[in-house]
């Protein structure tokens, strides 16, 4: 850990503090943790379910953080120890949610209860208690873009103007009630508004954070690997899952959807701005993503199954993908957007944040842990002979 006196943005000492983080067994929980761990003085309150991804910074009593990572079981549903854990910390950070897009179509109300309901009693024990709130919500809040519903050949369409996606002036357009793809996106709005009103009225210190696809090692479950067998992670988990068993890449509906990805430091790294900048941070509402790092879902497949090939030493399969209708993929109810660029003016003038990670480099990195950490384990499962 960095000795010394440590500084804000604006050069003033930073004090060590106590994080309430709930949901900190996750992809994003572990690297946040494994970062103040490393470089900072912070205790965290490490609040989850399942602490197999925060095992590392638990076990010895050697390590130089020793004392500094309290690990507590639980779940925010049901367990009355969690006013007590925002009551004891400077800072809650709530990571807990259901965010598989899979899911929101054929479990809409867990979907509902986990980023709305169950996010509920956290807000209301910050604001009770004047603890301040880092809330992480998502780029899907967004919805579709203004140019998706432009005729197909309009000029406009190349308009950043209706695909830039901005915190302070987008709308938030979602598809029509029995698409339930959207159950999840707007439950996280929802959750939003009320951060914001109890901001406004109650003097609730809040930030919430939009990710714009964090990618990196860790990064949710290998199907009978790491995780449930069944069920469908998000893409790159799941085009990784696909290499990593020599099986084509499924496109839905054709891969025409665009994202951009940012790497899991890089995205990190404005977190721990925010933790540390609460003046800079406070009432603020933050896009992080990568502008420059955009695909649409088939280039990210054929970038994917080169740099696999490069990093496992395996020739690409012979029909790397195959086009799947998002109704046979995902169930009935299923709906997406078309292009989602952050507009990053808002975290470049509180922060003075911008992403590193080129998109090849992000993906090398990823499917080299992906390969070390699975890639035995996958041969095993299918070696084993199916019982007839």
């Amino acid at each position: 850990m960095a000795t010394g006196v440590r500084l804000d943005l604006d050069g003033r000492p930073i004090k060590p503090m106590t994080i309430c983080m709930i949901g900190a067994g996750g992809f994003i929980g572990s690297h946040l943790c494994e970062k103040l761990m490393a470089e900072t003085p912070h205790k965290v309150l490490a609040l989850d379910v399942y602490n197999d991804k925060i095992k590392h910074l638990l076990e010895p009593d050697s390590l130089p953080w020793a004392g500094r990572i309290q690990f507590h079981r639980l779940n925010i549903k049901n367990d009355s120890r969690l006013e007590g854990l925002i009551k004891m910390a400077d800072l809650t950070i709530n990571l807990a949610a259901i965010c598989t897009p899979a899911d929101y179509n054929t479990r809409p109300l867990d979907t509902i209860y986990s980023n709305f309901i169950d996010a509920l009693p956290v807000v209301k024990y910050c604001s009770e208690n004047n603890k301040r709130l880092i809330h992480f919500s998502t780029c899907e809040v967004y919805g579709k873009t203004i140019g998706s519903f432009l005729p197909k050949d309009s000029s406009l369409r190349q308009d950043p103007a209706y695909y830039v996606l901005k915190e302070d002036a987008s709308p938030c357009i979602f598809g029509p009630i029995e698409k339930q793809r959207w159950s999840y996106a707007c439950a996280k709005q929802l959750i939003e508004r009320l951060i914001y009103a109890e901001g406004a009225e109650n003097g609730l210190e809040f930030t919430i954070v939009r990710p714009f696809n964090w990618i990196g090692p860790r990064m949710d479950f290998i199907p009978g690997i790491d995780g449930p067998s069944e069920g469908v992670p998000r893409v790159l988990a799941c085009f990784s899952n696909n290499l990593l068993r020599r099986e084509p890449l499924k496109l839905v509906d054709g891969g025409q959807s665009q994202r951009t990805f940012v790497y899991i430091k890089d995205a990190i790294e404005a977190v721990h701005l925010m933790i540390e900048n609460p003046d800079r941070a406070n009432g603020q509402i933050f896009n992080v993503g990568n502008p420059h790092n955009e695909v649409t879902v088939r280039q990210l497949a054929e970038m994917m199954t080169e740099v696999y090939a490069k990093v496992s030493g395996e020739p690409p399969i012979e029909e790397p993908t195959i086009d799947v209708s998002s109704k046979e993929f995902y169930g009935e109810g299923y709906d997406d957007s078309d292009k989602r660029i952050p507009d990053m003016t808002i975290i470049n003038r509180q922060l003075s944040w911008n992403p590193k990670t080129s998109l090849w480099d992000l993906l090398e990195s990823t499917l080299t842990y992906q390969h070390r950490t699975y890639a035995e384990a996958i041969k095993k499962v299918i070696a084993k002979p199916v019982a007839s």
